[in-house]
């Protein structure tokens, strides 16, 4: 279960929130691979290299994003499951000390103090684990830390953004590859940073020119190393 604050409103814009994850993957996948990329193609590397390198960074960058979310949501779904645990343990040494913490809850919430108690022991009639994990805890089982999902999903959504610069290093003429990859991410960029000022509720000119100066930077730096260090 994923923790939110117990009067947090829900907004519709907060329904997108996994949009604003993905946009975030996939413009790391587009940057990092890009810039790979922009850099081994600066070296007066072989066609082969370049595309070596770029589909061993979509991938190891993909397999990273997903090991990562990994480890991190689980490690949110341990916490969660011994809020749990302690909390069952707890309605069954306390029950009484359990009404008495959920009725104040709702006195704080602006009920009065004979209504709050009626509404804690109905709810914990009900269901009295249910109601303190989402009103004592602030966990939602609709929105529950899933590692294995949670992993998946980034995993894509690094792929999908790097996927572009890949293709355009195949399409490119080997003479061009460093220019094609570098327009090519840096449009990508550019959707992406509307993509997710929009889905934030956000003006988008000011993300997009942000990601794309960042992006520019990048792709500037790793082909001064590619020139740098080149044959």
């Amino acid at each position: 279960m994923s923790r939110l604050h117990p009067l947090a409103e829900r907004h519709a814009v907060e329904k997108l929130g996994w949009l604003r994850a993905a946009v975030l993957g996939a413009n790391d996948g587009t940057l990092s691979t890009g810039s790979l990329i922009v850099g081994v193609a600066s070296s007066h590397a072989t066609r082969g290299s370049i595309l070596i390198a770029g589909l061993s960074a979509l991938v190891a960058g993909a397999l990273s994003m997903a090991a990562g979310e990994y480890v991190s949501v689980s490690s949110q779904a341990d916490s969660e499951h011994a809020d749990i645990a302690r909390e069952k343990q707890e309605l069954v040494t306390d029950w009484e000390g359990e009404v008495t913490e959920l009725a104040g809850i709702y006195q704080k919430r602006g009920l009065d103090e004979d209504l709050s108690r009626k509404v804690a022991v109905a709810l914990m009639k009900h269901d009295a684990l249910g109601a303190h994990a989402r009103d004592e805890l602030g966990l939602s089982e609709a929105t529950a830390a899933r590692p294995i999902q949670a992993a998946f999903a980034s995993a894509t959504a690094f792929s999908s953004g790097a996927l572009l610069p890949v293709l355009a290093a195949v399409l490119a003429p080997v003479a061009w590859v460093s220019w094609g990859v570098s327009l090519t991410s840096v449009v990508l960029l550019a959707v992406l940073g509307v993509v997710g000022a929009i889905a934030g509720g956000a003006a988008p000119l000011r993300p997009a020119l942000r990601v794309t100066f960042w992006g520019i930077v990048a792709m500037i730096v790793t082909g001064g190393i590619g020139r740098l260090f080149g044959v």
